[in-house]
């Protein structure tokens, strides 16, 4: 793993007021279940609501899921006046999404003082084992919030 120079002393604390203010995230149920420079993980239940016609998680939510914690992982290495923006993605969705939990993780891989490179990873858990369900690779961009 990489070491990540940290901008912000207090990221944690930015990135937790983030995540809480997107109703999204909150309405499907994630939560944050870990953040590190570089590295954020979020956590999932299964919820009907949030299936396609088959039952599994729609393609959407887990983009969804796999996005935030990308744009996150990101925001861990921005200075403490930056915020963060999606400037592009691409999802490979490898299995069908069924399961009980889904765990998204996403990862840093390029940071640069613009545009950061992160990949996520989507994970779909019974209780007793854990499946790779999809792949992201993604672009995100540090702006600068009005004074």
């Amino acid at each position: 793993m990489t070491a990540f120079q940290v901008q912000d002393p207090d990221y944690e604390a930015r990135v937790r007021k983030t995540f809480a203010g997107q109703p999204t995230v909150i309405t499907l149920g994630i939560t944050l279940a870990k953040i590190e420079p570089g590295t954020l993980e979020l956590r999932m239940p299964y919820d009907a609501k949030f299936s396609q016609q088959n039952g599994f998680l729609h393609g959407g939510v887990v983009s969804t899921g796999l996005d935030t914690a990308c744009g996150l992982a990101s925001y861990t290495l921005m200075p403490a006046a930056a915020d963060i923006l999606t400037v592009e993605f691409k999802v490979n969705l490898l299995a069908p999404a069924k399961g009980r939990t889904f765990r998204f993780v996403g990862n840093v891989v390029k940071a640069g003082r613009t545009l950061v490179i992160a990949e996520g990873r989507a994970f779909a858990s019974d209780g007793d084992r854990e499946k790779l369900i999809a792949t992201m690779s993604a672009t995100m961009m540090t702006i600068t919030r009005p004074s």
